[in-house]
């Protein structure tokens, strides 16, 4: 396999911004669940603000990962993790979003950082950098952050729920609880479980709706 950078995304990146619009549509479309969708401006504006990590293979876009705040800062979200098919399953999802909570850290020294995902392998991910599981209601207020849900295959559940449940489990990383033990993924938690009654109750639903 070439030689993979995975960076800081610089303003000659935003040629990718069109093709990582469509990673991201894919990967929602492949997952059947939940990930917002961003327009090619919004990426843009993210690359150029020094707010987005992007995973580099001989000049090809393999991997892409952008950064958000919100409440005045308070809260930072490392949002719309995406990974060429081609190279999932290679360690650069870890390494995209190790890289973006480090520069989110550097950025926002005293901010909460926090993550919504369906995404498994993501949740380990998350696990290892040290978030825990926690409820909604942990997670920033600011009505513009829950916005961008709409353009998610499970927004209606989200609203049906008065935003406190999803598909997606919330993730928090608290400086002050940095000192805790990590939770580990797979053996200290029921969240798979939790996940998968989820998910059947979404089907049935879908199921009764027919």
């Amino acid at each position: 396999m070439a030689r993979v950078i995975v960076q800081v995304a610089k303003p000659d990146d935003t040629n990718f911004a069109e093709e990582i619009c469509q990673l991201i549509e894919q990967s929602a479309q492949q997952r059947g669940t939940g990930i917002a969708r961003r327009t090619p401006e919004y990426i843009r504006q993210k690359i150029n603000e020094g707010k987005a990590i992007i995973a580099l293979s001989n000049k090809e876009l393999i991997g892409f990962c952008y950064i958000e705040a919100w409440s005045d800062k308070k809260y930072v979200a490392n949002s719309g993790l995406i990974v060429k098919h081609s190279y999932r399953s290679t360690g650069i999802a870890k390494k995209i979003k190790k890289k973006a909570f480090e520069h989110s850290r550097k950025l926002f020294p005293k901010a909460k950082l926090f993550g919504l995902t369906t995404s498994l392998p993501v949740m380990k991910i998350n696990s290892e950098l040290g978030y825990i599981p926690v409820t909604y209601g942990e997670l920033t207020k600011d009505e513009q952050f829950w916005n961008g849900c709409k353009s998610c295959v499970n927004y209606e559940i989200l609203m049906s729920k008065g935003k406190t449940n999803c598909m997606c489990t919330a993730m928090l990383f608290d400086q002050e609880r940095a000192q805790e033990k990590k939770w580990n993924f797979f053996k200290k938690s029921k969240l798979y479980e939790r996940f998968m009654e989820m998910k059947k109750e979404r089907l049935a639903k879908k199921h009764l709706q027919k």
